[in-house]
Order: structure tokens, then sequence, then C-alpha cells
């Protein structure tokens, strides 16, 4: 005993003669880490949760079996000439008739699973509940993926194979090596989960195998069309190649694969039928050899959204892809000179002629908001807008700047015109305009739809706690369901708009 408390006096001595009493006050800071930790609860979820139309579509339950079906009365035909109804005094009218139809539409599942683990629920105590988090989280992940599949999910839309590319070279000034070099161009057409899934760093999905958390797997289409037959073109240095294929029906997308023959990889993903190419290619892309057969449509397991409900053969819905253009550079929207667009405008009469409807909201893409907005608040529209100053006000005149059209007038409806609200959507892709009417007008009385289009669901939101089999509790959240869209002619298409 006496031992150590010598040695111990022997140490701090030393101490001291290194540094005195100021050294031994100094021997502990916050480098030590005996600090407190000020750890805010609970988690901040930084991520956007965005599902207006899911939000909208009303959701409408009693479903049964695999499919809810319709019959519809597409139109009644009068006898003899339908625009006059006159009848000889004491002689009977002919007989009128019917054109029917049978409509159906499959049920689906779509869901999300997670787990977490014992230790993480006990370590998570007074900072969050993390199992009641973990199923608010899961069910808003699995509303953003039905937010997708309502805008675009695919189930019978097939792009096919695209037309072989139309190659040019000319211009000058361009870095493209070429010595000549012959340069061979595949292109790839995309639907909107192909675009929405496509990258130029991960590539092209033609199919994705899930695992699941029972351990078995199933394979999705990841929305791409077959490759087209390559097409090629001789360049010399400094020209530019330019490249353009026919715009196909269903496509929001196009991916470009682009080198020798036989060594094309993938170059660009574009909104329109066209590009451009006048720099030297990138390297590590993927190749075109990797892309094989269409992968456009989940006929056993999606259901079509709307856009893809528009887009398909005999949905009478209007649809118009803006011509090629020059390529590289495509069409854009046109100026009225009098406060509209030409295209939207030509939309809006067809859909007035044609059905006597009107879409009761137009989504866009920021880019097409602000390729709208300066077509609309232009020189040209100038004389059409005025300034007023409130009367009795002392501020003197003060404008904001960042003017942006959110409403679009319709002149072509009942009752004096309807103005239609413009809504961005962050899921509508750059290069498209489309709209849908969530109601019938009232020329279409006793119609027995009063939804134009609507979420059936056989069983809706559900929530199963797996059996515990680890030390781990599992979660899926799930939802039996499909759109119906009973009246597809209300929906109108732009599509294949340049950037301007």
């Amino acid at each position: 005993m006496t031992t150590t408390v010598q040695e111990t006096l022997a140490l701090l001595k030393s101490i001291q003669a290194q540094g005195g009493d100021e050294a031994l006050a100094k021997s502990i800071t916050t480098a030590q880490g005996l600090v407190a930790y000020d750890l805010q609860a609970p988690a901040k979820n930084l991520y956007p949760q965005y599902t207006p139309l899911r939000n909208e579509i009303p959701r409408v339950g009693n479903g049964v079996g695999l499919a809810t079906n319709w019959r519809v009365v597409q139109a009644i035909n009068g006898s003899g000439y339908d625009a006059m109804g006159w009848v000889p005094e004491g002689q009977r009218s002919g007989r009128m008739s019917y054109q029917t139809a049978n409509k159906s539409a499959s049920f689906v599942t779509i869901g999300e699973e997670d787990q977490i683990s014992y230790e993480a629920i006990h370590a998570g105590q007074g900072f969050e509940d993390l199992q009641a988090s973990m199923r608010m989280r899961l069910l808003q992940k699995m509303m953003q993926k039905e937010e997708h599949a309502i805008i675009g999910g695919n189930a019978s839309l097939v792009l096919g194979q695209p037309t072989a590319p139309t190659l040019s070279a000319g211009g000058s000034g361009a870095t493209l090596p070429g010595a000549p070099t012959t340069y061979s161009v595949i292109v790839v057409a995309l639907t909107y989960e192909g675009f929405r899934g496509s990258s130029l760093a991960s590539g092209v999905v033609t199919s994705k195998t899930i695992t699941g958390a029972d351990g078995a797997n199933y394979v999705l289409n990841g929305g791409s069309s077959a490759p087209s037959n390559a097409a090629t073109q001789a360049i010399t240095l400094g020209q530019v190649l330019s490249c353009s294929t026919p715009a196909v029906t269903g496509a929001v997308g196009y991916a470009w694969y682009v080198g020798a023959s036989g060594g094309e990889t993938l170059q660009a993903i574009t909104t329109i039928n066209s590009v451009k190419f006048s720099a030297p290619l990138a390297g590590s892309r993927q190749p075109a050899s990797t892309v094989s057969g269409d992968h456009s449509r989940n006929s056993d397991y999606a259901f079509d959204g709307l856009l893809t409900t528009a887009l398909g053969a005999g949905s009478n819905a209007y649809v118009n892809y803006l011509p090629t253009g020059t390529a590289g550079t495509g069409s854009t929207l046109t100026s009225s000179g009098r406060g509209s667009i030409v295209e939207i405008d030509v939309m809006l009469k067809a859909m007035y002629d044609n059905f006597q409807v009107s879409p009761s909201t137009l989504y866009v893409n920021s880019q097409e908001l602000n390729n709208i907005t300066n077509k609309v608040l232009s020189n040209s529209s100038a004389p059409l807008l005025r300034f007023d100053q409130p009367v009795n006000s002392s501020d003197p005149i003060a404008l904001m700047a960042g003017g942006t059209v959110s409403m679009y007038f319709n002149p072509f409806s009942n009752n004096g015109g309807y103005k239609i609200p413009i809504k961005i959507h962050p899921y509508c892709p750059p290069g498209m305009i489309w709209g849908w009417s969530k109601d019938l007008p009232i020329q279409y009385q006793s119609n027995n739809v009063p939804n134009v289009a609507e979420i059936k669901t056989r069983k809706d939101y559900y929530a199963i706690d797996w059996p515990i089999k680890t030390r781990q509790q599992e979660s899926g959240v799930y939802a039996e369901e499909v759109l119906a869209v009973y009246a597809p002619f209300a929906m109108g298409v732009i599509g294949n708009i340049a950037n301007g």
C-alpha cells in the first residue's frame, strides 16, 4: 500500500516537473469526447412526397374477381339521315341503332416491404417509434410508386422496333473524331417507365429481376423497345453527326447508341426523336449488344396509366407528336401571337369538336411551363397585358419579376369558356403536355359515369406484419387495384416537344 502511494506521488511530481499545475488542468478537453450529444428527435424526413393524381382520383372499393368490367354505349345512331328527324303524317320513324363495346381492367397488386431488427427498435427508444415510422415510410413509398403507375403504368402498349435512324453529316468546327470515320447508330424507344428508369450512367433497363422478401424471384420489363437496325454514316473531321427516327407512338424518350459497327454504346437519352453529336464519344457506357427484344410492357403485373391509356390504339384521345424538324433541334411550341400556344389551341378545339370535352387540368414538366411562359409572355403579346396600379396607393409602382402562366383559357367549351389550371408535375416527362378531364360536361347527362377515371380496389391499402422467424420484424404494405378509365377520349397529349 505504501509503495503504491509513493509511486503515485512520484508520477504527479514528474507531471508537474514537465508542465506544472497548468499541465494537469489541461489534461481533459473536448477532444476526449466526454460531452453530451445534441440529437434532435425524431429524424427529419427530407424526401419529397407529392402524389397529386393519387390524391385526386377517387378510390372505389367492392371490387371482386379478377377484373372490373363494364359495357359502353359509344354512340346512338338515328335512322335514315341523322341530322333530320322528320316523319310524314301517319307514318312511323325508322328504328335507331347502338354502338356498344365491352371493357375490362384486371386487378393487380402493388406493394413495398421493409424490416427492422429488435436491436434497432430498442436502441431507438426515446428518439422515435421506429416501427411506426417504418410503416409510414413504407406507405409513402408505395404511394409514390402508385403515382408513377397512375401516370405511365403499361400493361398493353407495345413499342415494337423503331425505324433505323436517318443519319447525315455536315457543318464544321465539331470535335467528333473523323478521318473520315464511319459511325453506326442504333436507337431504342422508351416508355414512361423506361425513361424514368434509364440513365447514361446505368444504361437502359430491358428487364429487372426482383428478389422478394420471401426469397422468390420475379422479372419486370423495364419499358424499352427492341433496338432498331443500325444505320451508318461516314464523317470527316469537324463535321456534326445528325440522327433522327420517326416518332414512336407511346414513347416519351429515346436512347441513342453510337460507335463503330458492332461496338455502339449509349451516348444520349432524349425526349425528342432526334439528336446531334459534335464532341468525342463518352467511354464506358452500356453497349447496344446488351439490349435485345421488346421489353416495353408488363402485361401480367401492371395496369395502364392515364398517359398509356391515352396513347393506346382506339382510345380516341387527342394525341399529337410534333414533327421531327431539324435533327437535334426538333419542333418547339408555337406562339399564336395573341397570348396563347398554337398546339394547345388545336388540341382544345379538336377535343371539343370531336367529343365536346375539355381538360380540367394541364400537366407539364418545369421545362414545358417555362416554354409556355416564354411563348405567351413575349413581345408580340405585350399589347394584351395590362398593369393596374391600386387606387389610393401611396406606394410607388412596383413589378414582381418571374411572371408565369398558371391558367389557360379554353374558349372551346360550353357556357363561355373554361379556365384550365396548368400544373407542374415532377414526374411528367420533359417534352410532353398532357391533360385529362376528371368530369364529363353536362351534355353527357345520364351517362352513369360518376368518375371519368377511378382507382377500383379489390382490397385497398393493407399492412401485413409477417410471422417472426428471426429477431427482425418484417412488414409489407399492399393494395389490389386497377385504374379504370371510362372516358379516355377526355384526355389529350402533345409530345415530342423540343426545348425552346
